[in-house]
């Protein structure tokens, strides 16, 4: 199961910008962008953040996964399609080779959202990540 890695790899990215903060903020929820060429099970990701988040500094947190559908782009037609997944990846129309993938191939952190937590007063914001695949 290549989640639970993946996983790892997530709370490392964001346990690095959350330690940059001046204030540690409470971190409510993180937006992944999900493609659905990468193979990676939405559930099985969702369980093994939940597991591994368990009493850490992301204890409470919630993922939320946006999911990407495969859109592929036909040179010899010059029209997007989108392949049936572990079936068939070639143009509908002309039955050319799958060589130019639009979308699908994502995975990335979109944003987070998170409290800030000062003396008398808590204030909300989000941090929003560069293109980072």
């Amino acid at each position: 199961m290549h989640e639970t890695d993946m996983t790892k790899a997530l709370i490392m990215t964001v346990r690095d910008w959350w330690e940059s903060q001046p204030q540690r903020p409470q971190i409510q929820r993180i937006h992944l962008i999900v493609g659905a060429f990468t193979c990676v099970e939405p559930a099985s990701l969702q369980f093994a953040f939940e597991v591994q988040t368990q009493n850490t500094f992301l204890h409470g947190a919630q993922l939320h996964i946006c999911e990407t559908p495969l859109i592929a782009f036909c040179h010899a037609c010059q029209q997007d399609y989108q392949p049936d997944m572990g079936l068939q990846y070639a143009c509908p129309t002309c039955n050319a080779p799958m060589d130019d993938i639009r979308s699908g191939r994502e995975l990335k952190i979109d944003r987070i959202e998170y409290r800030q937590l000062e003396c008398d007063n808590a204030s909300a914001g989000e941090a929003t990540f560069a293109a980072h695949q």
